[in-house]
């Protein structure tokens, strides 16, 4: 196909408004929004949510920018809602193990009415218990009991006093202590003075008397003790036998009130039952008293807390399943927690300070995680795979085996959580965990892969126009004209880099949607126009555009060398991208090559200095194959020659400037000058044919700012690969110069017919003598032939091929050619 000139309707896609069948956007505010140009991406995101099997996980790819996050919290909410709403999760106390709570699932609704049952339980007991325990019925029963006790004491303690008698000692109470004295022969106390006038028989006997009083007295006292014990039984019995009823009954009512059949309901029982026990083993500690008041009223607290019910998991209010967005999963977010307080210069808690995490919350629905921020922190990894392995789930602290102080530490009943994860990640990040932990990426067996571009229909660009719509309806924005959404489009075009395809990268637009509103706002206008998104278009470029006006000021000013006008040998103008992050554009660079007799091949200097990554390093080995190839008649080739590009500093990376360093090459070799107002971009191959390269649009626009600041002549243009024309996007200044024919887009297919419009000069064939003298090819030649019989001449033997690059390590460079 030979080199064709472009025309003005060829370089950009344009859109017609009236396609779009509206007036503005406030008419599609009623449309659903689509997932736009995520067919593949929808179709596996609905099947990984409905998919009920273990290990379906979801593994989200793609951009930035490109609505995976919000698409997917827009699907997950769609597919919750048909869901079944989950069970609540409660914990509670474990009145076997305390440092073991115990954990609870009850039917939605159930746990909020579980905890308020309980706490009105609590209040019952702290209120009417005391009140119950003086009633008349329990106080006269406990009086009888108490008699009946203080008689049997009487009883004992009279036959202790006859024993002592019986002794000749006299016996009495005093502060509750039992105090015996010897009385003589006359009744009265035996005092020292006459206790020493008695014989030793007599004082020996007394001792025995003595003795056995005291062993009375012990047995006595235990007695006593055994007596209060049972007395204290008798009437803990009284009061267990005439308070249960009203246990019994609140628990039956808390019982009743709750739902049968249950997974939990066993437990729940269990709980119930040692509730009861707990309350009827520690009556005492409702009955106010009058020493040690203190100390019960605090451990009536303490029991009244283990009537508690910590809902960790409240869903009464839920009407589906939940969908949880953690954008900050911490260690204790994610998997739940146990707060500690500090109390004597130790670390305190109990169950009722067990706090849920993210995975708790999600349990029976959808749960969206960022895998960067999971990656960062080693236990939270560690502690996701386990869970992933098992589906159970144990609150732990870590930090515990570290802390400063000791603590009391809990062990939360592990519980089942049934959870769909969605893990978004980049696709680097999603195949660095394919190939680091295996394992891990297994229980993500569906793939969400959401495409940088899509093929562009009426379907997407109406479905475009509705994603502005609810935009401007979600931010507060005026609506867009049809022919403001027009523009907009075209721009997802010139993004995707492609006249068929639009960029999926929606982040973009919606910035163009709320930058294009500010400017209608600040003219005033209650509708965004066409004229405001190509406003916003230009502001934009004008607040990140000092880089490139920097540049293109230095070659104004003549600090860089550019030629855009007539003829010069061994040079031509190559065009570069540069790609700073917030801004990307085009700047052209001179590539100029010189060539003379001898065996070192094509020397890269950019190479030699390592200012040029492997792909340009490469392109230039094919560039080299490709000119042996031409002149492989005449092989072996004496060549030296050196290609470089001119005050390139940052190095160099792509092959798309091969082309350009070829026709330097050939033209220092014919020695025929090339046009200076043509530049140059695209790849070579060893067949001679041009390959597509990237930033075609940034590029041509670069090179056409230094033409118009230095002077539009209506001879300067750019040649690109033919298979390059689809993805033409210009501005609408170039198109419009080029409409005007003061500027000139080329296309070619082989880059002997670039060189025929630099040069022009046919190309040439090769025939059974070589090369027409009259061609670019039989110029080289003839020149090429000349450096064998130098060479010849200074070696006096045929040149010796040697590597075309010498080995050498090669640090990467950013890409300033692609």
């Amino acid at each position: 196909m030979p080199l064709v000139t472009l025309s003005s309707a060829e370089l950009r896609f344009s859109l017609d408004p009236l396609t779009l069948g509206l007036a503005d956007t406030s008419e599609l505010l009623d449309a659903p929004l689509p997932w736009i140009g995520q067919d593949r991406a929808e179709q596996a995101a609905r099947f990984g949510l409905q998919m009920a099997q273990r290990d379906y996980n979801l593994f989200v790819l793609g951009e930035e920018g490109s609505g995976r996050s919000s698409l997917m919290t827009q699907i997950m909410h769609r597919e919750a809602a048909v869901r079944p709403v989950p069970p609540d999760l409660c914990y509670l106390h474990n009145h076997e193990v305390p440092e073991r709570p115990l954990a609870l699932r009850l039917p939605t609704g159930e746990g909020r009415l579980l905890r308020q049952l309980m706490a009105d339980f609590s209040r019952l007991l702290e209120t009417e218990m005391p009140r119950r325990l003086v009633a008349p019925d329990i106080k006269a029963e406990s009086d009888r009991i108490e008699s009946a006790g203080k008689a049997d004491e009487e009883k004992a303690y009279a036959a202790l006093s006859a024993f002592a008698d019986e002794r000749n000692f006299a016996l009495m109470r005093s502060e509750g202590n039992l105090v015996f004295t010897l009385r003589g022969d006359d009744g009265e106390p035996l005092t020292a003075g006459k206790a020493l006038t008695l014989s030793s028989e007599k004082r020996a006997e007394l001792d025995v008397a003595e003795d056995a009083l005291r062993s009375e007295i012990a047995a006595f006292l235990e007695q006593a003790q055994a007596r209060q014990m049972a007395l204290n039984e008798r009437l803990l019995a009284l009061r267990r036998r005439l308070i249960k009823p009203m246990v019994d009954q609140q628990i039956h009512h808390i019982r009743s009130a709750l739902r049968k059949q249950i997974k939990d309901s066993v437990k729940l029982g269990r709980f119930l039952d040692a509730v009861r026990d707990d309350v009827l083993a520690n009556l005492e500690l409702f009955r106010p008293g009058d020493t040690q008041e203190e100390l019960r009223v605090e451990a009536l607290v303490e029991l009244l807390s283990r009537l508690r019910v910590n809902l960790l998991v409240d869903n009464h209010d839920a009407a589906g399943a939940p969908v949880i967005v953690d954008d900050s999963p911490l260690f204790r977010s994610l998997f739940g927690s146990v707060e500690y307080s500090t109390e004597h210069d130790a670390l305190v808690t109990d169950f009722s300070r067990i706090r849920a995490g993210s995975l708790h919350k999600a349990h029976g629905g959808f749960l969206l995680l960022h895998l960067r921020d999971l990656v960062g922190d080693p236990h939270v990894w560690e502690k996701l795979h386990r869970f992933l392995r098992s589906g159970r789930l144990q609150i732990e602290e870590p930090g515990m085996v570290v802390a400063p102080i000791a603590g009391v530490s809990l062990q939360p009943e592990p519980v089942d959580v049934d959870v769909k994860i969605v893990l978004i990640a980049s696709v680097e990040e999603y195949y660095q965990v394919q190939e680091g932990d295996p394992e891990f990426a297994r229980r993500f067996r569906c793939k969400v892969d959401f495409a940088e571009r899509f093929c562009a229909t009426a379907d997407t660009r109406q479905a475009t126009a509705v994603f502005v719509a609810q935009t401007c309806q979600r931010l507060g924005l005026p609506h867009f004209a049809a022919d403001a959404v027009a523009v907009l489009i075209e721009q997802t075009h010139r993004e995707a880099q492609d006249q068929t395809r639009q960029s999926a990268n929606f982040a973009q637009s919606e910035a163009l949607v709320m930058e294009s509103a500010a400017q209608a706002r600040a003219r005033g206008a209650a509708t965004v126009a066409r004229a405001d998104v190509l406003g916003a278009l230009q502001a934009r470029d004008h607040r990140h555009g000092y880089p490139e006006q920097h540049m293109q000021e230095a070659i104004v000013d003549g600090d860089r060398l550019l030629d855009v006008s007539g003829e010069q040998v061994g040079q031509v103008n190559g065009m570069t991208v540069l790609d700073l992050g917030d801004h990307r554009f085009g700047f052209p660079v001179k590539v100029t090559a010189s060539t003379h007799a001898g065996e070192q091949g094509v020397l890269n200097i950019e190479r030699e200095v390592a200012l040029s990554g492997p792909i340009h390093d490469k392109g230039v080995l094919i560039l080299h194959s490709h000119l042996s190839a031409l002149f492989g008649h005449i092989a072996p080739l004496a060549l030296s020659a050196a290609v470089v590009f001119e005050q390139q500093y940052h190095g160099i990376e792509g092959d798309s400037a091969s082309c350009a360093e070829f026709y330097a090459l050939l033209s220092s070799l014919s020695g025929l000058a090339l046009s200076q107002g043509i530049a140059v971009t695209g790849a070579v191959n060893q067949r001679g044919e041009m390959l597509p390269v990237g930033g075609i649009n940034e590029k041509i626009e670069g090179y056409f700012r230094s033409c118009e600041l230095l002077g539009l002549d209506g001879n300067q243009g750019v040649l690109i690969p033919r298979r390059n024309r689809r993805n033409l996007m210009l501005s609408p200044t170039v198109v419009e110069a080029v409409r005007h024919g003061r500027f000139f887009v080329y296309s070619a297919d082989f880059a002997g017919e670039g060189m025929e419009l630099l040069s022009k000069t046919p190309f040439g064939t090769l025939g059974p003598g070589g090369y027409a003298p009259d061609t670019v090819l039989g110029r080289a030649q003839r020149t090429l032939q000349g450096y064998r019989r130098a060479c010849q001449q200074a070696d006096g033997r045929r040149p010796r091929r040697r590597p075309f690059f010498q080995p050498r390590e090669l640090a990467r460079r950013r890409d300033a050619g692609d």
